[in-house]
């Protein structure tokens, strides 16, 4: 599937939900769902800086493809990313850098999450995007 088409999927699945208290139950299961990071790999570099709670992305290519793989101390920003490593694993370097996040939007993410809670949500979107910057210029030597 591409990004836009996941995203599609998203605001699908958000549109069901007929307020906030619902869409955020959804969050936390998200976060509940997410595949814990193993002890090793929860260090201090992958920690993404800018979130209010502690948030670990690790990041790895296979083929021309990456994927990630995220964790948190707190489960709402686990949601969160969550809904990130759903949208930008398994996809190219390229699609990742060329993506939008019109999605928030559309599902009133904005509208929902607190000033620290949205920048927090921009700071991960920035280190997916950062991720694919740095293993592009592998995949390009």
């Amino acid at each position: 599937m591409t990004i836009k088409e996941i995203q599609n999927e998203i605001i699908d699945e958000f549109s069901y939900f007929e307020n906030w208290e619902d869409r955020y139950e959804y969050l936390i299961e998200l976060g509940k769902e997410l595949e814990s990071l193993k002890p090793e790999n929860k260090s201090d570099e992958k920690i993404i800086k800018g979130c209010q709670s502690t948030v670990w992305l690790d990041a790895w290519l296979e083929g021309d493809k990456l994927f990630f793989k995220a964790d948190s101390d707190a489960i709402l920003p686990k949601g969160l990313a969550a809904l990130l490593v759903r949208i930008y694993s398994n996809q190219t370097p390229e699609d990742i850098l060329n993506s939008d996040t019109d999605f928030i939007e559309k599902i009133g993410l904005q509208e929902f999450l607190s000033p620290t809670r949205a920048n927090g949500l921009l700071a991960m979107i920035k280190q997916f995007k950062f991720y694919a910057i740095a293993f592009r210029s592998k995949i390009n030597k």
